[in-house]
C-alpha cells in the first residue's frame, strides 16, 4: 500500500481485530461519545499535522465529525506522558482508528525531537534531510520529512538555527518550502564518469547554471580530488558555488590522516574538544576514521591553504543528534550536513498510545492512567 489507509475496506485490513470487534459491538448496543488521550512516554516534539488530518479526512468520509483538543500545538515540546491531544467522538467511528492514528503520530513527534537536537547542537550548519532511502515506503517518506521541517523550525525560532533547507526528494520538497529536491552527484555517478574531475566536468555542462557539490571521496583522494575540482573551476570556488562532500566511510581515515594526526588537527583547531573523558564513540565522531571532526577540519585546512576558503564542506554519514553534538564541541567548520540520521533509531521510542478517558463526557479511565484525565 502506497498511500495511508482512507477508504474503509483498507482501515478495516490494517487495523486491529479487537478493535473492529468493539466496534461492531458498540453498533448494537448504543453508541456514545469517547474522549481519547493520546501520549507518549518520552519527551518529544509534537508534530500531529499528518495524523489530525487524517482524521479530519475520516471523518467526512464516515459524515460525522471528530473534536480534537490539541494540547501541545505543532512544533510544541511535550513531556513524556502527557497528552499530546485529546480525540472526541462517536465510538463507534473512533474504535477502529485507534492502531492507525498512533502509527501516524508516535513516529513524526520522535523524529521531530532529534532534528531539533541536531539542528539546535549545529546552528550555523545547514541541513539537508536524505532520509528517503532509509525509509519503510511512501507513508514513512512523508512523515519523516515532515518531522524534520517541523523540528527545524522549532530551532529557528528557539536559536535562531539555519535548520533544514530542503531534502532530496521532489514529493516532499514542499515541506521545506521547495518545489523539487536538492542534490547534485552519487557514487554512480563518479563511478560512471571514472574520476572525480570528469564527473564534476560532467555536471558543469549538464547544469551549468546550478550550484555544484563534488563527492570526493570515492577514490580515497579526498584532499586531492577536492583540490584537483578547486583548480578546475576557481570561478565557481571564488563565487562560493563549489562545495565539497565527504562521505567517507567508516573503515578508513580521509587522504592525509591517521590516528596522531586527527588528534593533531583537532587539538589545533578545537583543543578543548579532547580534553578530559570521552567514550569510544565520542572519540570515533572527533577524531577517528569516516567522516569525523579531524577529517571536517583537515578539508578546511587545506582548502584555505591554496586560497579556496569560500569553497563549502558538506558533510555526510551517520550524522546523528549524538554526533552534531560532538561536532559542535570540535567546532567543525562544515557548511551543510546531509543526514537521514534523525530518524529514530530506538524504534520502541516512538510508540504513541491512546486511552479512552471519557464516556459520555463521564471522567473513566484504567487504573494506573489517571494522569491522563483532562484538567
Amino acid at each position: 500500500m502506497d498511500r495511508w489507509p482512507l477508504e474503509e475496506a483498507d482501515i478495516a485490513a490494517w487495523t486491529d481485530v479487537y478493535f473492529k470487534k468493539t466496534r461492531k459491538a458498540v453498533e448494537r448496543f448504543g453508541d456514545i461519545k469517547a474522549t481519547y488521550a493520546v501520549f507518549m512516554r518520552r519527551p518529544v516534539i509534537s508534530a500531529p499535522r499528518l495524523a489530525i488530518e487524517w482524521l479530519g479526512q475520516i471523518a467526512k468520509n464516515r459524515e460525522t465529525s471528530f473534536e480534537i483538543d490539541l494540547r501541545y500545538p505543532e512544533g510544541k515540546w511535550v513531556g513524556a506522558g502527557e497528552p499530546l491531544l485529546y480525540v472526541t467522538g462517536p465510538l463507534s467511528q473512533l474504535a477502529d482508528l485507534e492502531t492507525l492514528l498512533l502509527q501516524k503520530l508516535g513516529p513524526t513527534c520522535l523524529a521531530a525531537y532529534n532534528a531539533y537536537s541536531m539542528c539546535a547542537e549545529l546552528p550555523k550548519t545547514a541541513f539537508l534531510a536524505m532520509d528517503a532511502r532509509h525509509c519503510a515506503g511512501a507513508e514513512m517518506a512523508e512523515a519523516m520529512a515532515y518531522a524534520a521541517s517541523v523540528g527545524s523550525d522549532r530551532a529557528r525560532r528557539k536559536v535562531a538555527a539555519v535548520g533544514f533547507i530542503g531534502n532530496a526528494t521532489d514529493a516532499t520538497a514542499h515541506y521545506f518550502g521547495r518545489e523539487g529536491g536538492m542534490g547534485t552527484m552519487p557514487h554512480a555517478f563518479i563511478g560512471y564518469a571514472g574520476s572525480t574531475l570528469r564527473a564534476a566536468e560532467m555536471f558543469d555542462e549538464t547544469f551549468p547554471d546550478e550550484p555544484m557539490t563534488v563527492l570526493v571521496d570515492y577514490f580515497a583522494r579526498e584532499v586531492t580530488d577536492a583540490l584537483t575540482c578547486c583548480r578546475r573551476f576557481p570561478s565557481r570556488a571564488a563565487a562560493g558555488n563549489l562545495a565539497v562532500r565527504i562521505d567517507t566511510p567508516g573503515g578508513r581515515f580521509i587522504e592525509g590522516l591517521d590516528p596522531p594526526e586527527s588528534y593533531a588537527v583537532v587539538e589545533r583547531n578545537a583543543p578543548g574538544a579532547l580534553r578530559g573523558y570521552r567514550t569510544d564513540d565520542e572519540l570515533r565522531y572527533l577524531v577517528g576514521p569516516g567522516v569525523s571532526a579531524a577529517a571536517i577540519w583537515r578539508m578546511r585546512e587545506c582548502l584555505n591553504a591554496e586560497g579556496f576558503d569560500k569553497v563549502k564542506i558538506v558533510a555526510s554519514s551517520g550524522f546523528s543528534p549524538a554526533k552534531c553534538r560532538l561536532m559542535a564541541e570540535a567546532k567543525a567548520p562544515v557548511d551543510v550536513v546531509g543526514t537521514g540520521s534523525y530518524l529514530p533509531d530506538r524504534w520502541s521510542e516512538t510508540y504513541a498510545t491512546a486511552d479512552i478517558v471519557e464516556y459520555d463526557g463521564v471522567p473513566r479511565v484504567k487504573v494506573g492512567r489517571e494522569f491522563l484525565l483532562r484538567k
